[in-house]
This record gives C-alpha cells, sequence and structure tokens, in this order.
C-alpha cells in the first residue's frame, strides 16, 4: 500500500508565506509527476503546480511568480514553496503524486491567508 502525508498548513497573513510538503510511503517502486491541487467549496478543483520526475515544472496562471514547486526524489516528497500569498489562495490543498503506474491523493492540508 502506498500513503501520502501532508504537512505545513495553517494561518498566514497577506504577503507572508508558507511551504507544504507531502511524502510517500509504502511499497514504492517508481514516482513520476507529483503536483499540488486546491479546492474551495463550490469549486472545482484547481490544479496549482505540477513537476516531472526530470524537475520540470509547469503552474496555473494565478500562481506563476508566487509558488514554487519543487521534489527530493531521494525521500519522496514534493514541496510547494508559497510566497506573497493571497486571500484568493485560502483553500484545502492537496498533494497527488504519480506512484507505481497510479495516482494517490494526500489528505488535504488547510491554508487560510487572513489577517
Amino acid at each position: 500500500q502506498v500513503q501520502l502525508v501532508e504537512s505545513g498548513g495553517g494561518l498566514v497573513q497577506p504577503g507572508g508565506s508558507l511551504r507544504l510538503s507531502c511524502a510517500a510511503f509504502g511499497s514504492i517502486f517508481s514516482i513520476d509527476t507529483m503536483g499540488w491541487l486546491r479546492q474551495v467549496p463550490g469549486n472545482q478543483r484547481e490544479q496549482v503546480a505540477t513537476i516531472t520526475r526530470g524537475g520540470i515544472s509547469g503552474y496555473a496562471n494565478s500562481v506563476k511568480g508566487r509558488f514554487t514547486i519543487s521534489r527530493d526524489n531521494v525521500k519522496n516528497t514534493v514541496y510547494p514553496q508559497m510566497n506573497s500569498l493571497k486571500p484568493e489562495d485560502t483553500a484545502v490543498y492537496y498533494c497527488r503524486i504519480w506512484i507505481n503506474g497510479n495516482d494517490y491523493w494526500g489528505q488535504g492540508t488547510q491554508v487560510t491567508v487572513s489577517s
């Protein structure tokens, strides 16, 4: 079995920064693309950022220039460094990792940007 564990969410003031992490555990033989998505009540999940096995990243227009996705292939972990946070970034953030040919999801972590 495979399990993804997220951490790092919380409350931050507008303009502040947060760094989330998502680590994969279990019987892992291969990991390909990793990514982060977010969701607010009443809305569809929005893809925020992805990073390929080779380190090529892509971002939603709403976070370009503010978020940076990275991965540690030894620790099986993916991070978003989130800077210049805005209230509209408030959401539950989910990691998604392609492992052993299947998609796996984290449990979600709440990020709230408010004064």
